[in-house]
């Protein structure tokens, strides 16, 4: 009897099941075998795309004379070679009226006060008539739901660097962000400022008809809501020269904290306090008459060109 119940209770037609940890093993197979396939698709194709870079490389035309990339350290020869770039400078970094420029680059801020310290030092008579020349540095707050750019302080400053006009204006929109780490705009500073209208006839009624020199003026500009004549616009933020000096490749748009440190090794907009208008245009200007007279006598010599 216990033979035949033996043999009942086994189904011969039940699917038999694998052991668990084969299973376990096939799965991790099978996972094994992914990862290698994608492994080996990422390299393929990051072989191909280092050999299209190389292809790249040598397929374009290498420098005149054998000139190197980096950018030569400042000279007589290499000095003369930058002034053709100093005319088309200032023009193109400003964008046309009505297109929206690129936000230039700030680092941290610092109050004024420090005083030139550097082997470089700006040229203390302009070429023309100093009265004719102002810098301007405007700070922005944001307002409105998507934060958009107005003006909450200007300053502008003499040729010699004397404070012409400085003070906080009220933005005509409500503000939400006041931006204090870079502007140094606090919520108290607006309480009593002049409205923008008012401030804005005050602003113009002093750079109108005069040469404006800024960095990334283009910027302080919009938020004014006023399109300064090119030909009278000094636009520190792109000069070749400047650039060379300060050891800077190119003619890419350098902060004025850092062209600051490299040619007066001074430092300017440090601390969390937020940057001071005030010292921002005292630098322009600086860095202006470093470059003033070979910037100026390019820019006779093309308009002589020019109307000949």
């Amino acid at each position: 009897m216990s033979d035949i119940w033996i043999n009942l209770s086994h189904d011969e037609t039940a699917p038999k099941k694998a052991p668990a940890g084969k299973v376990n093993r096939k799965k991790e197979w099978l996972r094994r075998k992914r990862h290698n396939r994608g492994a080996k698709g990422y390299r393929e194709g990051k072989q191909k795309n280092n050999q299209y870079r190389q292809d790249f490389r040598q397929s374009q035309t290498p420098l005149q004379n054998g000139a190197s990339i980096k950018c030569p350290p400042a000279s007589t020869s290499t000095q003369s070679k930058s002034l053709s770039y100093l005319a088309s400078a200032h023009s193109s970094s400003m964008p046309p009226c009505g297109e929206k420029p690129k936000e230039p680059l700030k680092s941290s801020a610092s109050s004024p006060g420090s005083s030139v310290s550097s082997t470089c030092k700006p040229i203390t008579m302009s070429s023309g008539n100093p009265s004719k020349y102002v810098a301007i540095d405007c700070e922005m707050v944001g307002t409105g739901p998507k934060s958009l750019s107005e003006l909450a302080r200007c300053s502008i400053v003499s040729y010699e660097g004397d404070v012409i006009y400085d003070k906080f204006i009220k933005p005509s929109a409500r503000v939400t962000d006041y931006r204090t780490r870079w502007s140094g705009i606090r919520r108290r500073d607006l309480v009593n400022a002049m409205p923008f209208t008012k401030a804005r006839m005050e602003i113009l009624s002093l750079i109108k008809g005069k040469v404006v020199v800024g960095h990334a003026i283009h910027n302080d500009f919009k938020v004014i809501g006023y399109c300064h004549p090119p030909e009278l616009t000094r636009d520190t933020s792109r000069i070749p020269l400047l650039n060379q000096m300060a050891g800077i490749e190119g003619n890419k748009c350098t902060s004025l904290k850092t062209l600051t440190k490299a040619i007066f090794n001074r430092d300017i907009q440090i601390g969390n306090k937020g940057h001071s208008s005030v010292e921002d245009a005292r630098a322009t200007m600086e860095l202006y008459k470093v470059v003033e007279h070979e910037w100026e006598t390019q820019l006779a010599a093309n308009s002589t060109a020019m109307l000949g």
